[in-house]
């Protein structure tokens, strides 16, 4: 199992407040036609600038340390990819902690589904499932 710095326990309570706002959220649909069917699936969830629950979140990840920022970008990354194993853990977090481009925080909340990646990169690294702790 490969070590984190940020405490498994913290990131599971991270996915449930993330789940719990972005259940809220209504996705973004630009410029929606007449026809439904053929208009473009929305790839970020509308921001809820009323929301303390995402200001909140935002706050705790904009307030963790560079290599816990790295680590849940990293998870995310091996969350998302069905290719991506534990064997790929220390290029995922080399390449994160190499991204620079905007805040963490909103870089990993624009993804509508990063708390399930969080939670499948936690799983693939042996700290089980939501369900167990």
């Amino acid at each position: 199992m490969d070590e984190l710095s940020i405490e498994p326990d913290y990131v599971k309570r991270l996915v449930w407040k993330v789940r719990t706002f972005m259940a809220d959220e209504a996705p973004v649909i630009e410029d929606p036609g007449d026809n439904p069917t053929d208009d473009p699936l929305p790839t970020t969830l509308q921001e809820g600038c009323d929301d303390p629950s995402r200001e909140e979140v935002i706050e705790e990840i904009d307030g963790l340390g560079p290599e816990k920022q790295a680590e849940l970008v990293a998870l995310m990354w091996l969350g998302r990819d069905d290719d991506a194993g534990p064997e790929d853990w220390g290029e995922l977090l080399r390449l994160a902690r190499e991204r620079q481009e905007v805040s963490t925080a909103r870089y990993l909340l624009d993804h509508p589904l990063v708390a399930d990646y969080w939670a499948m990169g936690l799983e693939k690294l042996g700290y089980g499932t939501l369900a167990e702790g």
